[in-house]
């Protein structure tokens, strides 16, 4: 094959996977299985420590925690332990493999672009330091824009949110939320999502209880990015820059920590980070701040607790909350808990 073929990245990638390649290398029976994970030493540096390098296999993706401090695909891997460009990778992966060349081949156009891109990746300096004026912005430059409304008529003494989720009726009406009556978000709880300086960017809906299976738990705006922000990080900015920030998951994690007295707290809205989620943690952290993770006490929780703490421990120090038991959350913890399990912490 030559080695100028314009290659389709992304089809090479989605061909193979990260134990088809470390069997390749004769490495899969030196990893051990837990769920979705394989762990093992780190094979690009030679490690020895059995928990260094972690590989999620749903997502196909892998991190070296030790000397490497670094992670990515299946391309990735292969460049970084034959000392190759991610081309000349990918084209080792369709000989070894015997992909069909047809099928991983794109047009000149195409693979002028994937090529492209990775060159500027691999070449791409480190992240400098965000200024006062960084805004996280996505690679077409979309910004969420403020709301020109309220929904100012909602239902606050919801049984959802009082039995069901425990929230206090001061806590319901500092964040502003409870059950939608009417409009886009009818029959929801409505949760205004507020940018860093405090305006309201869109209304996320709940559907109180467990939807019907053909209705979505949450609702969101059409356009509305909610990559680009981190939920509850205008009122965490307030605390005092040398309280450690926690970082949860959901909406009711969030609530639920600061109605429980741990204020300094945002919520990911969902179980990863964004380029642009951990822009914002740079802006507002830095060498001596400490940032706690606590993701939920599953599969996503853990495998997304991996790769913030590795990207996070840059630039911040970082510790990881691991529950007891299986498939906690942060919202279920009682403030005895929560003072138990911060209990030293500066």
């Amino acid at each position: 094959m030559p080695k100028s073929l314009f290659v389709d990245f992304k089809a090479v990638k989605a061909a193979i996977t990260m134990e088809q390649v470390l069997d390749h290398y004769g490495l899969l029976d030196k990893f051990k299985r837990s769920g979705d994970s394989l762990s093992g030493p780190c094979p690009i540096h030679k490690g020895s420590n059995p928990t260094q390098f972690r590989v999620s296999v749903s997502k196909n993706l892998w991190h070296c925690f030790s000397e490497c401090k670094h992670g990515g695909n299946t391309l990735d891997f292969i460049a970084r332990m034959e000392d190759v460009s991610i081309h000349a990778a990918a084209i080792k992966a369709i000989e070894w493999f015997q992909l069909d060349p047809e099928a991983v081949q794109g047009s000149s156009e195409d693979g002028e672009e994937h090529q492209e891109e990775t060159t500027q990746r691999e070449r791409a300096p480190a992240p400098k330091p965000a200024t006062k004026n960084t805004v996280p912005q996505e690679e077409n430059g979309a910004l969420n824009k403020p709301l020109k409304f309220r929904l100012d008529k909602l239902e606050r003494e919801h049984p959802y949110l009082i039995r069901e989720r425990g929230l206090t009726l001061e806590t319901i009406v500092d964040f502003g939320i409870g059950f939608c009556g009417k409009g886009m978000m009818a029959d929801r709880i409505a949760i205004p999502i507020h940018n860093v300086t405090g305006e309201v960017l869109a209304y996320a809906g709940r559907w109180p209880g467990e939807p019907a299976e053909d209705t979505p738990k949450y609702k969101l705006p059409q356009g509305f990015r909610k990559s680009l922000e981190l939920f509850n990080l205008d009122r965490a900015i307030k605390e005092p820059a040398d309280k450690p920030l926690v970082i949860v998951e959901g909406f009711f994690d969030a609530m639920k920590l600061h109605q429980n007295g741990w204020r300094k707290v945002v919520a990911l809205m969902g179980s990863t980070m964004s380029a642009a989620q951990e822009e914002l943690i740079r802006k507002h952290t830095n060498a001596g701040s400490h940032v706690i993770i606590m993701l939920d006490e599953d599969e996503a929780g853990q495998t997304g607790s991996d790769d913030i703490a590795a990207r996070l421990a840059k630039f911040c120090f970082v510790t990881t909350h691991v529950f007891d038991e299986p498939n906690t959350q942060p919202e279920q913890l009682f403030p005895e808990d929560l003072v138990e399990i911060l209990e030293g912490v500066p």
